[in-house]
């Protein structure tokens, strides 16, 4: 007598099934990292209070532009880059290296620092979100020197730019300058240069998650959670 087989109610998904649905789903996750959203992870102090070291931030790829990687080909933004907005980006400086500052100037704007206080087009920018931490800079920065190339009026050679004085500069098509907000502690524009269109990732949306990095404590991203700062955007 021929026994028959046991019959299931539902067919297990094949294993080739399985391989797709999951190939799908890293490649929508592959995708969405590299047009539309990446999270950046806060490491130094220089856009303080801003952002501190151990934030998290997710970044809008999508609103500037993405690079699709290994290629020089960009997917084209739904938006320009607009003053006073936190920005993440590929410095001049360091190939491997993503920063985020603040975009302080604008093709055809007139900048200078006097005594820390920035002027843009000759007037005082109000800048409720900069934080100085130390006096004066008083040595003359060989990096700045390159601001001779923008100067207002042109090179002069007794230029002698320092960290907290400079310009008045006049910034090129097609470029742009950063800052940090911690103005005493940052690398930005006013060394390594003016910045590129094509070089911005991304617009800061919002911060996901914050903790204080800089704790001795164990476990501080555990212990130490700023509750404060998780689902505020930065301004």
């Amino acid at each position: 007598m021929r026994k028959n087989k046991p019959e299931f109610q539902g067919r297990r998904p094949s294993f080739r099934r399985s391989l797709v649905r999951t190939a799908c789903l890293v490649f929508g996750l592959l995708t969405v990292r590299v047009v539309a959203l990446q999270a950046f992870t806060i490491t130094s102090g220089s856009m303080e209070p801003t952002l501190s070291a151990g934030d998290f931030l997710l970044v809008n790829k999508a609103a500037l532009g993405s690079r699709v990687p290994f290629t020089d080909i960009r997917i084209p933004g739904y938006s320009e880059p607009e003053r006073g907005e936190i920005l993440v980006f590929d410095p001049p400086h360091e190939d491997k290296l993503t920063v985020v500052k603040r975009l302080v100037g604008m093709p055809g704007d007139t900048l200078e620092m006097r005594d820390k206080t920035l002027y843009l087009n000759g007037r005082v920018l109000d800048e409720p979100y900069v934080m100085h931490t130390e006096g004066e800079s008083g040595f003359s920065a060989a990096p700045m020197l390159w601001q001779q190339e923008i100067l207002v009026d042109g090179p002069r050679e007794n230029y002698r730019p320092t960290r907290d004085t400079w310009g008045p500069l006049v910034i090129p098509d097609d470029r742009y300058f950063m800052l940090g907000d911690n103005r005493d502690a940052s690398l930005d524009s006013r060394t390594w240069g003016l910045l590129e269109r094509w070089r911005f990732e991304g617009r800061v949306i919002v911060r996901y998650f914050s903790y204080n990095r800089d704790s001795y404590r164990p476990f501080p991203f555990i212990r130490e959670i700023r509750w404060s700062r998780i689902g505020t955007r930065p301004q």
